[in-house]
């Protein structure tokens, strides 16, 4: 039974139309509060859920990514993880966080934030009033970083780091801002019509899932695919990898709620419910199939239960 675990790739089984808009004039105006009262309490916790979800792609997402494949591949594939990370950090200050997140078009913010223009120590978001723009900007680039680095795990072993960079940079600006704004964003046409995301179901999992799918296609299949084996490296590192990823999702399904209220406590709650349940679901399944269960279908449940629940 071929499933997730045995691929190292994670395209959640999801379908999206298309995700390039196309480009539109950008408005001057921004929704911000300057004279927002800041919450310590929702701040403590905003600082605490970015550092959370940044510890998902680094080095959680890197070493569930690394443990799957190759001996000689394992090095390159945590890098790209770690790559990715500072290559949007940049972006997402100078260009990427004004074009998801200030107000232009139904389908792309403006550049009132280029280069993070006008942002001083008590100045807000009106999307979080209560926490600091500052801390806004870097919660929403971990979730900005995540994105990207999910895609890779599509086309492990087959793509030249370079042109990973270069690809990552233009999908991150050219799709992943356009999308975010589109839902979470001031203005967004789907925010309008009613499409609700807690934390990331359609702006990061469908999106990354649809990327990476299309991205192994063109790519096409592992030289040797079929004929030699390729078992994953270490799945000890995999495992230690989906460990942290489930840690750091509590800042990312929690801290999406953007205050320290009884709402992040069920979303804290509900995230390892659920994540509880499809790992054992998981086991039950694969050792019904397959007579026994694995360590790698665990990792493998777990995760499909963090991606379930983030939407929910």
């Amino acid at each position: 039974m071929k499933t997730l675990s045995s691929r190292p790739g994670w395209a959640p089984l999801a379908t999206l139309g298309a995700v390039l808009a196309a480009l539109v004039a950008f408005a001057p105006t921004v929704a911000f509060a300057q004279d927002a009262k800041i919450d310590t309490g929702d701040t403590a916790w905003m600082l605490t859920s970015t550092a959370l979800v940044l510890m998902m792609t680094i080095p959680g997402l890197a070493l569930f990514y690394g443990g799957m494949v190759r001996k000689f591949n394992v090095l390159a594939t945590v890098m790209q993880s770690f790559a990715i990370t500072c290559l949007v950090a940049v972006a997402w200050v100078v260009v990427g966080y004004t074009l998801a997140f200030t107000e232009g078009s139904p389908y792309l913010g403006g550049l009132s934030r280029l280069l993070f223009a006008g942002v001083g120590l008590d100045t807000t978001n009106a999307l979080a009033p209560t926490i600091p723009e500052t801390v806004f900007m870097m919660f929403q680039m971990t979730f900005a970083i995540i994105t990207p680095a999910l895609i890779t795990g599509a086309f492990a072993d087959r793509m030249k780091f370079g042109s990973m960079l270069v690809f990552m940079l233009l999908w991150s600006l050219l799709v992943y801002c356009p999308i975010a704004h589109w839902v979470w964003g001031p203005g967004g046409f789907l925010s309008a019509d009613g499409v609700l995301d807690f934390a990331g179901g359609t702006v990061v999992h469908i999106n990354a899932g649809v990327a990476g799918l299309v991205g192994a296609y063109v790519i096409g299949k592992r030289v040797g695919y079929g004929k030699e084996a390729m078992a994953p490296h270490n799945l000890t590192l995999t495992m230690i990898g989906a460990c942290l990823l489930w840690v750091g999702w509590f800042g990312f399904n929690a801290g999406s709620n953007l205050e320290a209220t009884g709402v992040a406590a069920q979303a804290f709650l509900n995230t390892i419910i659920a994540t509880a349940g499809a790992t054992l679901a998981w086991l039950v399944i694969e050792t019904m199939g397959k007579g026994k269960a694995s360590m790698l279908g665990g990792a493998s449940g777990a995760v499909a239960g963090l991606v379930a629940i983030t939407p929910a």
